[in-house]
């Protein structure tokens, strides 16, 4: 790690920080270390949050969060291709509404020097991220970087606060559960057959959301979701939950289709703002690397996660613990996800279908004991 620039900035007792991170659901978790570290240090701080529209449920109800700001920069580009009008319009509407805060520091995750530069236009005087291939140039410190590796994800971001002088004593994530919500999920569950006493094992085969058309790299077979599924049912009478959104409906119907026995598929039925309240009253969550996993990680739920193309180190349940399993398959190719780009795969995606289903079963059993 080199840091360049301005190494610590002693702020005033009330700084207004701009944290932005328009990635994923992941990404958005790893930051609540940060958000919580900056509120112990400064409480009477004020943090906004500029973030991409999808996430947004995940962090309104975060206590160290003053202000959300969701359009990122890919929002306002579809906005743009549906109606140049629509994409002027938001477009002005956030920067006046970021300008009006007046915020005297940005911690920028992104590693996309429009940001940075946006961030310098409105007045941001202090702008600190990563300098990845070139792109921190607008940023007044930097930490220079090729790609996350030998370390989690969250160390990096928490790297950033450095040059605010902080040392973090938490590192957990932190997702907090509205109690509305939590009110909903048992209604729903209830209105599905599911009582408190039930073992309930929630299964979410899709997840990768923010990798776009390439998401299915990180998936195990559906066809062994469901011969999994059946296993779960049959040796622990588990009631079993089918997790997804409705972009992942073809992966869930594949799954039900070929169950012997039913599950609750709540496919499409919950939106991100419910999903924790159902994760929450799962005893078990299994999944692929994504989102779905670090919602559970969050909340204290254990998981069985299955890593295919992507470095568990990096990316994997944060911080480890006994009650998270990882299962990869280790070929020689593996992590091929590096530096944040992911080349053609020419092995058919071997290391996610060497897993088994026993494997699988046996940690989903360990944990479960």
């Amino acid at each position: 790690m080199i840091l360049k620039k301005n190494t610590v900035v002693v702020a005033k007792r009330n700084p207004k920080i701009l944290i932005i991170n328009p990635f994923g659901i992941g990404d958005v978790l790893f930051t609540t270390p940060v958000i919580r570290a900056i509120k112990a240090k400064y409480p009477d701080s004020f943090i906004g949050y500029w973030c991409n529209l999808r996430v947004k449920p995940l962090l309104v109800s975060n206590p160290g969060i003053n202000k959300i700001f969701a359009l990122s920069r890919g929002d306002i580009k579809k906005l743009y291709q549906e109606s140049f009008f629509s994409g002027l319009w938001y477009s002005l509407k956030l920067v006046f509404k970021l300008k009006k805060e007046h915020f005297d520091i940005c911690l920028d995750f992104s590693l996309d020097h429009r940001y940075s530069l946006f961030s310098k236009i409105i007045g941001i005087r202090r702008r600190f991220g990563f300098n990845y291939k070139g792109r921190g140039r607008f940023l007044t410190g930097k930490i220079d970087i090729t790609g996350y590796q030998y370390k989690h994800a969250v160390e990096y971001y928490l790297d950033l606060l450095h040059f605010l002088g902080i040392e973090p004593k938490d590192k957990n994530l932190e997702l907090p559960v509205p109690e509305q919500f939590e009110i909903r999920a048992k209604d729903m569950l209830t209105a599905r057959g599911i009582e408190d006493k039930d073992l309930i094992i929630g299964i979410a085969p899709g997840a990768g959301g923010s990798w776009g058309k390439d998401a299915g790299y990180k998936h195990w077979p559906p066809l062994k979701f469901a011969r999994l599924a059946d296993k779960l049912i049959n040796e622990f009478k588990a009631k079993i939950l089918i997790l997804g959104d409705n972009s992942e409906q073809q992966i869930t119907d594949v799954i039900v289709g070929a169950m012997r026995a039913k599950p609750v598929d709540l496919t499409g039925k919950i939106d991100l703002e419910e999903f924790p309240a159902i994760i929450k009253n799962l005893q078990l969550l299994i999944c692929n690397d994504g989102g779905p996993m670090h919602i559970a990680v969050a909340l204290g739920v254990k998981t069985v996660a299955i890593f295919g193309p992507v470095s568990e180190v990096t990316y994997g349940p944060y911080p480890a613990s006994k009650n998270h399993i990882v299962l990869k398959w280790d070929i020689d190719c593996r992590p091929c996800y590096k530096n944040f780009r992911l080349p053609l795969c020419d092995k058919d995606k071997e290391c996610l279908r060497a897993i088994s289903v026993d494997s699988v079963f046996e940690a989903a059993a360990k944990l479960l004991s």
